[in-house]
């Protein structure tokens, strides 16, 4: 890490309360299990509660609090909406949660296949 970007994400830094924020947004199952449906593609409130195994209200609640966060966005294209994810951070912030998890409960620092 260069000196600029210890300075930059030092602890006294602006961005350690909005990475809170992020993480506390990614504290729940339903929405990482939609950030990761979510990975290089764009579906439906359907698709996703379909890909997700959960009802279709509660994902669409799930899914205005991601926008409201700026984490997914909304096309609409007719009567239908396609959501997908603004950038690949969240998507990079939970694959190493999952990463995190597999070294946890497997014990040996592998990643499952």
């Amino acid at each position: 890490m260069s000196e600029h970007e210890h300075s930059r994400h030092s602890t006294e830094s602006e961005f350690v309360e909005m990475a809170v924020e992020v993480f506390t947004m990614l504290a729940d199952a339903t929405r990482v299990r939609i950030i990761l449906a979510l990975h290089d593609t764009e579906m439906s409130v359907g698709q996703l509660a379909e890909a997700t195994g959960r009802p279709q209200p509660s994902v669409s609640q799930h899914l205005a609090k991601l926008r409201l966060s700026r984490i997914v966005a909304v096309r609409h294209e007719g009567s239908h909406a396609y959501y997908r994810l603004v950038d690949e951070h969240a998507q990079r912030l939970v694959t190493n949660a999952i990463h995190q998890a597999e070294h946890t409960l497997k014990g040996d620092g592998a990643h499952l296949p």
